[in-house]
């Protein structure tokens, strides 16, 4: 019985880290954790909206944001770049700015977005899906 109990509890822990490794947004773009942020993947033609959808998402279901809590672009990407974008919702040591357009709001640290108003862009998804 101790061996099945301990099997059980290593397994457990050898799934878990794992589990939390890669999350698939509703929009099927992956956020993953990385050192106090998370990094979503470029957004699967879906562009900066399908981002904003995923790292909204990833906040709400994973680190369990609320609506009005914001999520913060951590870091400067480069123009044209077209790799991972890294979010936060601690706007320490960023300088938040509201964003007003959505296409180049991926670009600038500090660029945000409630997390209510960035899992609106999933519903492109679902339109686009049909």
């Amino acid at each position: 019985m101790l061996r099945l109990f301990s099997a059980c509890v290593l397994t457990a822990a050898l799934a878990a880290p794992l589990g939390a490794q890669t999350f698939h947004a509703k929009n099927g773009v992956t956020a993953t954790p990385d050192a106090g942020v998370f990094s979503v993947a470029n957004g699967g033609g879906l562009g900066a909206r399908g981002m904003w959808c995923a790292a909204a998402d990833y906040a709400r279901d994973v680190l369990g944001a609320n609506g009005s809590q914001r999520i913060y672009v951590a870091e400067d990407r480069a123009r044209g770049q077209r790799g991972p974008v890294r979010f936060t919702l601690d706007a320490t040591g960023l300088t938040p700015s509201r964003v007003s357009i959505i296409g180049s709001s991926i670009q600038t640290a500090g660029a945000n977005l409630s997390v209510g108003h960035a899992i609106s862009f999933c519903a492109d998804f679902k339109l686009r899906s049909r």
